[in-house]
């Protein structure tokens, strides 16, 4: 082995900024949970002290968290007063929950896949897959937690008017369904948009179905409903309108999937696809979203994936072209990326 030291180096470098990264996602949670980030916000330079004080704290504890907060970027310090401030950037990242960019759900998703982590080693020495449901309940509620703000951003005012007469059949009253919807909140924000429509949220996995009824009461939104069904049985009558949020790829017959939509939407019905941003080479997806979206499929989607029936394992880096083929092999003759954001594609997909 011959070692070139100056690339050793910058990789060492590299790597004491992801060790500092890593260990930083649990001081995230700490400060989402005590209340730290939203005690900050807005309030200026801050001591240790002072932070303690408002959020009954320990101050040794809060000084030491805030050194490390400084030191990797997310507040910052001033050496004369010894004060910390919260910039309002990474206010609006940390603090603010109906924030777009709103982060901390994503580090509940990291101390699942963690605590995961002997689970999935183990699968990857049989080949058996690590169902939705195995994994830690942190993983549940993250997830919502992140992807909700997405979907608030987005859903209502960019992907729904994306797609052929979509939001003019949801505002003269249609019925649709939400395939996979966990916690419910995209079928929430879709039902409170849309009164005159009817929503039926569907999902496998039990615990999260009775989480999306209790989210949807606590909402005053009377026009969704909720059902433990998978996306090759859910029932009903047929349905103007079908979305797949973010988990198309997780199923073990998306194919199978694509045919059962196809067989519950209207003739001139719409399938919404929701995936995760990619391109159709490995080496397009080499980047920073891309990472994080295949390690995601790592520890989530795949194990998901092959503990079902097939077993495709499309992963969360799919590709376009590879959904395509999917989604045609199960019945739909018309598919187009009708909208993207730097994380999503969303797709259309027609009889």
């Amino acid at each position: 082995m011959q070692v070139d030291q100056q690339k050793l180096d910058v990789f060492m470098g590299q790597v004491v900024g992801e060790l500092g990264a890593a260990m930083n996602a649990a001081l995230v949670l700490i400060g989402e949970k005590l209340g730290l980030y939203k005690a900050m916000a807005g309030c200026g330079p801050m001591t240790a002290a002072q932070l303690a004080a408002k959020t009954r704290t320990d101050e040794r504890y809060v000084q030491e968290w805030l050194c490390a907060q400084a030191a990797g970027g997310f507040v910052e310090y001033d050496a004369g007063t010894r004060a910390f401030t919260l910039p309002d950037e990474q206010a609006f990242a940390l603090a603010v929950e109906d924030s777009p960019a709103y982060l901390p759900g994503a580090y509940q998703i990291i101390s699942a896949v963690m605590r995961d982590e002997p689970r999935i080693a183990e699968a990857f020495r049989t080949g058996e897959g690590v169902g939705w449901d195995e994994h830690d309940t942190a993983l549940f509620e993250g997830t919502e937690r992140f992807f909700r703000p997405n979907y608030a951003a987005n859903l209502v005012d960019s992907w729904i008017p994306s797609l052929d007469g979509v939001r003019e059949k949801l505002e003269r009253g249609i019925r649709a369904a939400d395939v996979g919807c966990g916690h419910g909140a995209s079928t929430v924000l879709m039902a409170r948009a849309f009164p005159r429509s009817t929503f039926v949220g569907f999902d496998y996995h039990g615990p999260s179905v009775g989480k999306a009824r209790r989210s949807a009461a606590r909402a005053g939104v009377n026009n969704a409903s909720f059902e433990v069904a998978t996306a090759k049985d859910f029932h009903g009558s047929r349905y103007g309108f079908v979305a797949c949020f973010d988990c198309l790829h997780d199923m073990g017959d998306p194919i199978g999937a694509a045919a059962h939509i196809r067989e519950m939407l209207d003739e001139d019905g719409t399938w919404m696809i929701v995936e995760p941003f990619a391109g159709d080479a490995v080496h397009e997806n080499l980047n920073a979203v891309g990472r994080v979206f295949y390690s995601a499929s790592t520890m989530i989607c795949t194990p998901a994936s092959r503990a079902q029936e097939v077993g495709l394992c499309l992963g969360a880096q799919a590709g376009e072209e590879r959904l395509r083929e999917v989604v045609c092999r199960g019945g739909f003759t018309r598919f187009r990326r009708a909208n993207q954001t730097p994380f999503n594609l969303i797709f259309e997909a027609r009889p």
